[in-house]
């Protein structure tokens, strides 16, 4: 899972600056676990003021919502292929593991996983260059 700030919706309210796990080959997004009692009363408050949008960080601050991302892996700040790159290779360091200890499941796994992770390089790229002028 990948450390970020995000912005999710809760019915009709739109919370910015969230912070979020998400997995770039499954796509499962996830408040992360440290702030997820804030977010939850932030979500039912704002809800409640039917508040079309609200930013998370105008309403909790505070030492451990500053120190979420100390324990992630990787952190999205926003350069998306350094991010899959970086996956890519902890990926392989892993085969390499897996393969060591002759665990075909595992490895399997990996392989499933670098497949997305190479895939979802790939169009990323691809959108980059055709934004590029």
């Amino acid at each position: 899972m990948i450390g970020a700030l995000g912005s999710l919706r809760h019915f009709k309210t739109q919370i910015h600056n969230v912070p979020i796990l998400y997995c770039p080959v499954c796509n499962r997004i996830d408040v992360h676990p440290e702030i997820e009692e804030e977010y939850d009363i932030l979500s039912e408050y704002a809800q409640a003021d039917l508040a079309p949008e609200v930013d998370f960080r105008d309403y909790v601050t505070g030492e451990h919502v500053d120190s979420t991302f100390e324990n992630c892996v990787s952190i999205d700040n926003g350069n998306i292929s350094y991010i899959l790159r970086s996956q890519i290779d902890n990926a392989l360091d892993l085969m390499s593991v897996a393969k060591q200890l002759e665990d075909e499941e595992w490895s399997n796994e990996l392989k499933r996983r670098l497949n997305k992770l190479s895939q979802r390089l790939s169009r990323w790229e691809a959108q980059s260059n055709k934004t590029l002028p």
